[in-house]
């Protein structure tokens, strides 16, 4: 039975050594010795006996035995060399009794190289083990700035709260991604129960991963898993059975691939076609025999939103504009715990395309574009990059660089208060363009910034500490409630007067992109061979954002912003052009340069004459946790 068994591992290492030599690669073991830094560049860590993941390990500390095995770890030498024999011998004693004594290895940027046991981990490979034991030192190098480096160090701070040494990723911040995907807080320690929960789910996906040819893709298993669970849930994950299970990840399998691929995003910052007039429906040769069947998804209500009502304004616009061609219906109050069901309902009475109206809509409307690959769904969000659907958004902050400018023009002691909901994508460029268009009016006007998601905040005591008359609130009233404090406004005597209002013509919007689908415009985008996500991210230009100028304002300050916004419009000035100071110094001193929309979208600074700070996720209510987690911008420590 020994000598049959070898005869086999033999002809294993045999064809693997002839197939590396082949490739050009090393046939044998890999030796640590031959790849360690120079002395001096790492430190050695003892981290104490743990279980090996075997197909991690990957050769020798030092030359030595390296070359009786092949790069599997098979044996290369004859059945009748001492070698031979002694393999024998343990892999019948592991089949009587089992290998318990552990070996000694290195870890180096999650690879293991054997000192002792290396025909112990022989056995072990070919009897198909998961793991070994063994007395592990890791080898640590110093940070050095290089990206597996700094994927390594990442590693590590994980490691520290959550000893894994089994999953491992190819790109920065998927580690800080995964304590946060199984509902951990990013320094919070797992338990001994939680690590065996997990250790179980991983286990199943990995199995089936790998059984449908998961090893063949340009990523690592782990970083499948975490695109997995972020899509599916990391609890529902777990109640799957297997055939779900497997059912699922084949669902997903091209979201898998797309993973090893260098997706390019594209910022569409205009509409592909110019807009045109009923008429020219008479000429689409591609528009379809059937009405298009639109449903639109809201958070809340169109009464008790404004966020809402605006994209309500949008569907009804679309249903005026296309009364023969376009039916649509919408749900209102959707939460994440029935999204899913309103998606599937939505695709169920026949919908073609669906608008879900909020980012932390985002993850279900994946899940309901890799279910339904006919149906064409966008989500309102930025910097959601993904080709299953397409995301939307509107360039608020040209409307708020001219309110600044009004804000600085107005202000009668050089303050201002800017009242800002998330810290999430484009709202740091609204409040910096507020604060540049107020600095071009008033070299001396400051802006107080207030958070109304911040926890215990009362922004009405805060703007009379500041005592700032000129406030910058919501954009817009909620219908059901008569307030004037939205849009721009000057406090006098604790009563608002409203000065501006800036406007999101998702009507607008909305109709550009149903001609681009009714003319066919729309495919022109979909060629799968070029693996893009759309970010559609239009402006005034575009004539999805306006301002409303109140009849309170002077006239020359109403010439002013009009010249502003026409200059904005013709795409002749940009808010974030030329120098630019944040409050921790120069981010741009180039008089000529323009900020590109990627450093706009993702800016995480802010502006020099900005009183205030971005707030921590814990510093935040309850209620911004979904929509903080799906676009909060990732703040780049210095």
């Amino acid at each position: 039975m020994g000598r049959e068994d070898y005869s086999k591992a033999f002809k294993l290492g045999k064809k693997d050594y002839q197939t590396r030599m082949l490739h050009g690669e090393r046939p044998i073991l890999q030796v640590l010795d031959d790849i360690l830094p120079e002395r001096g560049s790492y430190s050695e860590v003892p981290i104490g006996l743990v279980q090996i993941p075997i197909e991690q390990i990957v050769g020798t500390k030092t030359f030595g035995r390296s070359s009786s095995f092949a790069g599997n770890f098979m044996p290369i030498l004859r059945e009748d060399t001492e070698f031979a024999a002694k393999w024998m011998k343990l892999l019948e004693s592991h089949l009587e009794e089992g290998i318990r004594e552990p070996i000694k290895a290195y870890e180096y940027m999650h690879k293991f190289y054997v000192v002792e046991g290396n025909k112990r981990v022989s056995v072990m490979k070919y009897v198909g083990a998961v793991s070994i034991a063994g007395n592990v030192t890791r080898i640590v190098p110093k940070a050095n700035g290089e990206k597996q480096n700094k994927i390594y160090h990442e590693f590590l701070e994980f490691y520290r709260v959550a000893p894994i040494n089994y999953i491992w990723f190819t790109q920065e911040g998927r580690y800080a991604k995964l304590q946060e995907a199984v509902g951990k807080e990013p320094e919070e320690r797992w338990t001994e129960d939680e690590l065996l929960k997990f250790s179980s789910i991983y286990t199943r996906f990995s199995a089936e991963y790998k059984a449908k040819g998961g090893d063949k893709l340009n990523i690592s298993t782990g970083d499948a898993f975490l695109s997995f669970i972020t899509l599916y849930g990391y609890q529902a994950v777990d109640e799957k059975t297997t055939s779900e299970l497997q059912a699922l990840i084949a669902k997903s399998w091209e979201e898998f691939v797309l993973l090893g691929e260098e997706t390019e995003v594209e910022l569409k910052m205009k509409p592909n076609q110019k807009k045109k007039s009923l008429l020219d429906l008479l000429h689409l040769p591609t528009l379809a025999p059937q009405k298009l069947k639109i449903a639109f998804i809201y958070e809340k209500t169109p009464g008790t939103s404004a966020w809402t009502y605006a994209h309500e304004l949008g569907r009804l616009h679309l249903q005026q504009t296309f009364p023969e061609e376009v039916q649509t219906v919408c749900y209102e109050n959707g939460t994440l715990d029935n999204i899913d069901a309103l998606l599937e309902d939505a695709v169920k009475v026949g919908c073609d395309l669906i608008f879900t109206t909020t980012p932390p809509f985002a993850p279900a409307s994946v899940k309901a574009a890799i279910a339904n690959p006919k149906v064409r769904i966008l989500n309102c969000s930025l910097n959601t990059s993904h080709r299953y659907i397409r995301t939307y958004y509107s360039r608020m902050y040209e409307a708020k660089f001219l309110m600044g400018a009004i804000a600085g023009a107005m202000a009668e002691n050089d303050r201002l208060t800017y009242i800002a909901d998330y810290p999430i994508y484009g709202n740091i460029a609204n409040i910096n363009a507020f604060a540049l268009g107020a600095k071009m009016i008033n070299p001396r006007a400051r802006v107080f910034l207030e958070w109304s998601s911040k926890k215990e905040m009362d922004i009405e005591e805060s703007i009379k500490e500041s005592g700032s008359s000129i406030v910058s609130g919501k954009d817009m009233m909620i219908p059901e409630e008569a307030s004037r404090f939205f849009g721009l406004y000057h406090m006098n005597e604790g009563h608002p007067r409203n000065f501006a209002m800036p406007l999101w013509h998702w009507g607008n919007f909305y109709e550009q992109l149903i001609w681009a689908i009714l003319d066919g415009t729309w495919k022109y985008d979909d060629d799968p061979s070029t693996k893009k996500a759309i970010n559609y991210w239009w402006g005034m230009s575009e004539g999805v954002i306006d301002v409303v100028f109140s009849k309170y304002l002077p006239i020359g300050l109403k010439r002013l912003a009009g010249l502003l916004r026409a200059s904005i419009s013709a795409d002749l000035f940009n808010p974030f052009s030329g120098i630019l100071y944040s409050q921790t110094g120069a981010v741009s001193e180039n008089p000529d340069k323009i900020l590109s929309p990627e450093e706009i979208m993702t800016m995480d600074w802010l502006a020099e004459n900005v009183i205030g700070a971005i707030p921590r996720k814990e510093e935040l209510k309850e209620q911004a946790e979904p929509v903080v987690k799906q676009q909060g911008i990732k703040k780049q420590e210095g």
